[in-house]
């Protein structure tokens, strides 16, 4: 069964000012609105998920043949005698060893036993991507907040929606996604909310600013003055 993924419609994105902005929130199928106004924080989550060239020790007990040091592709997989392409990007270790000695029970071992060690690991992260100036992977270090990773890739690109930043969590098996105004929490009205290793943050594009930018451009070639009707965002 597919659980539905939950959005967290968070008082970050709240009408401010009066302003008459309409904020009436869209969901695709397989997206329900909840009732909760913050992201719930992870308990026991899985820091440590496998993932691109990574470098792992894999031990099959009682079978020397297939206990070795493994690296995952570019897309996370792993190459294991007698099972071909292991998927194994998104896992955790745990994960992972079960995945392998269910390929392998039964076929080729009655009751196998199998352990899959990261040689090293990599530091706890979250990954920032959207309209930011550098997208990319930022250690999740200290007690970061959304300001503080937008401001570690270097901040917001020209055209960035301010009131369109989505934090994606997962928690107890359940996804979670954030909806926030960033140019809110910027002024101080709203507090700047905690991330936690393995967030995901994007920070949506403004069409509307892009047409405009455009305009611009050619503004000189139309008249002396440009009066435009502001509807970026609306």
């Amino acid at each position: 069964m597919i659980r539905p993924v939950q959005v967290a419609v968070l008082l970050a994105i709240a009408t401010l000012g009066g302003c008459a902005t309409d904020r009436t929130v869209g969901t695709a199928p397989g997206v329900e609105l909840t009732q909760l106004e913050t992201l719930p924080e992870p308990r026991n989550e899985i820091l440590y998920l496998i993932g691109p060239q990574e470098s792992l020790e894999i031990e099959v007990v009682g079978a020397e043949p297939l206990t070795g040091t493994y690296l995952t592709n570019e897309e996370g997989n792993v190459g294991f005698p007698l099972l071909g392409i292991v998927p194994l990007s998104g896992k955790s270790p745990s994960e992972a060893s079960r995945l392998i000695a269910d390929g392998l029970r039964g076929r080729y071992i009655i009751d196998p036993q199998v352990r899959v060690i990261p040689t090293e690991f990599p530091p706890p992260s979250i990954s920032v991507g959207g309209q930011v100036k550098v997208p990319g992977s930022y250690p999740a270090t200290g007690r970061p907040t959304l300001l503080r990773m937008i401001n570690d890739a270097q901040g917001l690109a020209e055209y960035a929606k301010l009131d369109d930043v989505l934090v994606m969590r997962k928690v107890e098996g359940q996804n979670y996604i954030g909806v926030y105004n960033i140019g809110a929490i910027q002024r101080g009205n709203y507090e700047d909310p905690l991330l936690y290793p393995n967030d995901i943050v994007m920070v949506g594009d403004s069409p509307g600013a892009r047409r405009i930018d455009n305009i611009l451009q050619f503004a000189p070639l139309l008249s002396s003055a440009i009066i435009l009707i502001d509807r970026v965002g609306r």
